[in-house]
């Protein structure tokens, strides 16, 4: 079990000690995980350190105590040896170290991909318990609005809005007429989103809703979005505006926060009602490799952790969830550099800052969507490891000890 993993440094050994073996436990306490865990920073910093033969050869040993099919443990040690043997490679191979195009695109094609998000979405409750929340924030938000306006980022298959419009059919009657109600929503693929918006055209006819999709092609830049947003966005005088962020606020960093303060600049001069925040609980920013590492592999730690609680060992789709979807961000975290990495997550105190810098204010999450969470929790995912903590008018999904994903509400 990877719970036995800690983010303390006490035990790690020093890189120029190693004789490239696994050291054997000098305290019977110290178990696998851990020795693993050592040896996995060791390798991160032999590379940091531009140690690339001694780095090479500690890489061997871990990925001969690893697998993809193994125990939580050795399907953890696989990928993160080997997104470390893509960064190596990166300062050793003779063509200047230029990602596989197969490993730099998640190693799957679009249908594949997509197809493990929605494994992704039933299996863990990370996406599911983020638009949920997300969901009742707006839910209330636009509470008595005769036209409501959703601005969706990344809406990907929608599954996001199906529920959301069963609770506004549920609120309607003779008094109350159901909303209008609209979502742009943005994404890299014309196709995926115009049949997504039919799908959802379709669910809402069956409720009785008044519905309109309108697609918003990112084009696999989404830092450029603040400079068309105004003027792409068709707002109507009479529509209530909610703004959706689930999972999406990372890919508007670079170096720097310029694009993301610009792109908060912008999305509060549309005067929204409410916004939704959703992210990662790590700081996958950090400008230093080292520090990255450590960060990424505490979380992900967590995360093979609770998927080797909740799931029998032969899963497919978590083998799938683990290599394709989880196997793609810790190989961008740890291999890439420079505009080339995208999974830029940051803590939520560091949305906080940087939201209330840009004029946003905390919404308190109610009492009814921390009960509808739990709830998630206790239908789907019954396993002790999951726990929900309120920070700051806020909610965070945890495994055990380690907060994993957050959610937030602004105005």
């Amino acid at each position: 079990m990877l719970g036995s993993f800690s983010s303390s440094h006490e035990e790690e050994e020093d890189p120029s000690d190693l004789q490239y073996q696994i050291p054997q436990p000098s305290r019977a306490f110290i178990t696998p995980a851990i020795q693993m865990r050592q040896l996995l920073i060791s390798c991160a910093e032999l590379v940091s350190q531009s140690d690339f033969s001694a780095a090479r050869r500690l890489l061997s040993i871990l990925s001969s105590n690893s697998s993809p099919f193994g125990d939580s443990t050795e399907r953890l040690v696989h990928q993160f040896s080997t997104a470390l043997s893509l960064r190596l490679s990166r300062y050793t191979a003779p063509n200047g170290g230029v990602m596989p195009a197969s490993v730099n695109t998640a190693a799957a094609d679009s249908d594949t991909f997509h197809s493990t998000y929605l494994s992704l979405n039933q299996i863990t409750p990370f996406i599911r318990f983020s638009q949920l929340t997300a969901n009742q924030a707006i839910l209330e938000a636009v509470e008595g609005q005769r036209a409501i306006h959703i601005l969706d980022f990344d809406t990907m298959h929608g599954v996001q809005w199906p529920p959301l419009m069963q609770a506004i059919a549920e609120r309607c009657d003779d008094l109350h007429p159901p909303p209008m109600i609209r979502i742009t929503g943005t994404g890299e693929d014309l196709g995926i989103l115009q049949r997504t918006g039919d799908r959802l055209l379709k669910f809402a006819q069956s409720l009785g809703l008044k519905f309109q999709f309108h697609p918003l092609l990112l084009h696999n830049d989404p830092t450029s979005v603040p400079l068309y947003l105004p003027s792409a966005l068709q707002l109507l005088p009479d529509e209530t505006l909610a703004v959706n962020c689930v999972l999406y606020l990372h890919r508007l960093l670079k170096d720097d926060s310029r694009d993301l303060r610009l792109f908060l600049h912008k999305i509060k001069s549309l005067e929204p009602k409410v916004v939704t925040i959703a992210g990662k609980e790590a700081n996958h920013n950090h400008p230093l490799f080292l520090q990255r590492f450590v960060e990424a592999l505490d979380h992900y730690t967590a995360v093979f952790d609770s998927l080797e609680a909740t799931l029998p060992p032969n899963s497919g789709e978590r083998l799938a969830v683990e290599r394709i979807w989880f196997g793609r961000e810790i190989i961008d975290i740890v291999s890439a550099e420079g505009d080339e990495r995208r999974e830029r997550h940051e803590r939520f105190e560091s949305w906080e800052v940087m939201l209330r810098s840009s004029g946003f204010s905390n919404v308190p999450l109610s009492p009814f969507a921390l009960s509808q969470a739990k709830l998630l929790l206790r239908l789907h995912y019954p396993s002790e490891g999951y726990r929900l903590q309120i920070i700051n008018d806020s909610f965070f999904l945890c495994w055990q000890n380690q907060a994993l994903f957050s959610v937030s509400s602004w105005h």
